[in-house]
């Protein structure tokens, strides 16, 4: 539309002559977006981008669509008969459009108030799990058809169905998506990251836009695989995602970029496509003939214009190398020089615009996603990386009185965060925690909660508002919950508070997030599997309380291995603690769970509590290994 109708001059004359015509960019401001997004759906029946609302004065909608193009076709209404014709209705039935405006805004007014409250329980786990199954692809992963997204919280809910069951297929399930999804071209093979979702039901042909939060919970779910499995493709999945992020994605102060666009010079997909013969001459006939052969490369292509995505689709690494009579080990150092060769010669290529705003919100999702890699593949650089990036938040998106901003760009900060933004950041700041024990992160956690209370919660009814009692009055105040693109911030929040709770024995928080997910109960039980990540907190809410506290000195050997299998381990109804001398007595006042809990005559000891009850202190490694 932007192309067709608001670059043309017949459109652009009779939009300034007859409306005031606003563009709403939904990533900085997602308030508007999910309100008017909702009565797109309740008029029409559907939803979806670029989002085409016309509203009165007062902000009340009385047509909404999605794409019009600027002439009719296609059996579509064109903008141009379409605008002529409101505005002749404007001058001639105005009472009846204010009317119906009127009427509209009552009724998304209604559906938004509307829930009915229920209880939910393992059962509503098994529901989602089987909705989940009938929907999945068994030859290619991923659930449904064409277009297919990622949705990792879908993913991250079958690991935990998976530990709570021992459904085996559950594992599988994930599994197999992870390993679909990183041998199509939604992943960058040459470069790394992954593209926002496949137009194709087998991963194949991306839309080439890269969004950071895709790339935040993706790598997330790869590591939690890893821990699940232990299969290195996994954790060098998320290796790469980091790398292209740190790469490509990071600014000067350490805070991370939201997204590059699919399109280069004027051509979706240019920049990440090749043709077979330019392969052959960059790596040399016989180099080359392997590397196409393997990534489905070939002279007609499997893209537009005879170019290919680089995929390895039904390929069998083990056969390519004997076909070729090499070991695995040399297929594979073949493959990196030629991968690492192609980047360098694509580096000159125009590269995708790149969004370089700055989101609170997906900052967020990538440094809980660096810390819970830093934690599981032991690695110092990442937990550097994601505090880098929280004290850019806090440095950057914060105003002096303490309230959270969703967004920065060239120096400015604005618009007051969301629910998403503090949700997020709760969860960024647990697991910056458990990734290097400082207990400062605890606090500052405790101190977001009740903040993020104070400003969204519905003391009336219960559940989380989107946006804050301080932030601009709209149409409604939504309580977002489904589980989309992005897991919702009433659903981040419920798990973050439970984990909060868990640490701090803060029985407030507890009978918050029951009342919360009661209010809720009604909407996911019609239908779990739209709600999973939602699931995960009352999954975690079921699960009976896990507690691992290790005491000792830092700079032990033994408390450094203890810390290290915890982190290595998938446990995800455990909390771990770190009691050491140099933290004083902050986590002490945090969390009461630590008390008494010290190093057995200078030796690093671990209690390991299940329900509140702890067995006798370990302090052999081998023994804590065994143990959790």
């Amino acid at each position: 539309m932007e192309r067709e109708s608001f670059e043309d001059e017949e459109v652009a004359a009779i939009l300034n002559r007859y409306f005031i015509s606003i563009k709403v960019d939904r990533e900085e401001r997602p308030d508007i977006d999910h309100i008017y997004m909702l009565v797109c759906q309740k008029l029409t029946g559907h939803g979806g981008w670029p989002l085409t609302i016309i509203m009165t004065p007062d902000r009340k909608p009385f047509f909404a669509g999605t794409y019009f193009p600027k002439e009719s076709k296609w059996g579509r209404p064109g903008l141009v008969s379409l605008l002529t014709a409101i505005q002749e209705q404007w001058q001639a039935n105005r009472e009846i459009l204010l009317a119906s405006g009127d009427r509209i805004a009552r009724r998304i007014d209604i559906a938004n108030r509307r829930r009915s409250r229920g209880e939910l329980s393992s059962e509503t786990l098994d529901r989602a799990y089987e909705q989940l199954l009938r929907y999945f692809d068994d030859e290619y992963g991923g659930f449904g058809s064409a277009p297919k997204f990622p949705t990792p919280h879908n993913l991250m809910f079958l690991l935990r169905y998976w530990k709570r069951t021992g459904v085996a297929k559950a594992l599988e399930m994930v599994v197999h998506t992870l390993q679909s999804m990183h041998a199509g071209g939604i992943y960058d093979h040459i470069g790394y990251g992954f593209a926002r979702y496949s137009t194709d039901n087998q991963w194949l042909v991306p839309h080439f836009e890269k969004m950071l939060y895709d790339n935040a919970l993706l790598c997330y779910t790869y590591i939690e695989a890893y821990q699940c499995t232990g299969n290195p493709l996994f954790a060098r999945v998320a290796e790469e995602i980091i790398a292209y992020v740190k790469r490509d994605m990071t600014g000067e102060e350490g805070g991370f970029y939201s997204a590059e666009d699919a399109d280069s010079e004027g051509e979706e997909g240019k920049f990440y496509v090749w043709h077979r013969g330019e392969v052959l001459e960059l790596l040399g006939a016989a180099k080359g003939k392997i590397f196409c052969d393997f990534y489905n490369i070939t002279d007609e292509g499997n893209f537009e214009h005879g170019s290919s995505i680089p995929n390895y689709i039904r390929q069998d690494r083990n056969q390519y190398a004997a076909r070729y009579g090499i070991s695995a080990e040399s297929f594979d150092d073949l493959l990196r020089e030629c991968r690492e060769r192609l980047y360098f010669e694509r580096e000159k290529r125009l590269h995708p615009f790149k969004d370089d705003k700055m989101l609170t919100a997906w900052n967020a999702l990538m440094i809980a996603a660096l810390a819970k890699a830093a934690r599981a593949l032991d690695n110092p650089d990442y937990l550097k990386a994601a505090e880098q990036a929280l004290a850019f938040i806090e440095k950057r998106l914060k105003r002096p009185d303490g309230r959270l901003l969703a967004r920065y760009r060239d120096g400015e900060a604005a618009v007051l965060a969301y629910l998403d933004d503090y949700a997020y950041l709760l969860w960024a700041l647990l697991e910056v925690y458990e990734a290097g024990f400082d207990a400062r992160h605890l606090a500052r956690a405790v101190e977001l909660a009740k903040q993020m209370r104070a400003l969204f919660w519905d003391d009336a009814r219960g559940g989380f508002f989107f946006y804050g009692e301080d932030g601009e009055s709209l149409l409604i105040r939504p309580k977002e919950l489904y589980d989309g693109a992005l897991p919702s911030g009433n659903s981040v929040a419920a798990l973050m508070l439970l984990k909060l709770a868990r640490i701090t024995d803060d029985a407030e928080i507890r009978q918050l997030v029951a009342q919360q997910i009661a209010f809720f109960a009604g909407e996911v039980d019609k239908y779990p599997r739209a709600y999973t990540f939602f699931l995960i907190a009352l999954d975690y809410q079921l699960a009976v309380p896990q507690h691992i506290i290790i005491a000792g000195d830092r700079q032990s050997a033994a408390a450094q291995s203890m810390l290290k299998a915890a982190g290595s381990r998938f446990l995800p109804y455990a909390v771990v603690l770190f009691n050491e001398p140099s933290q004083g007595t902050l986590l002490k006042q945090i969390s009461p769970h630590v008390a008494g809990k010290e190093g057995d005559k200078g030796k690093a000891t671990a209690y390991i509590c299940h329900n509140f009850a702890c067995q006798a202190p370990i302090t052999d490694v081998d023994r804590f290994n065994a143990s959790i």
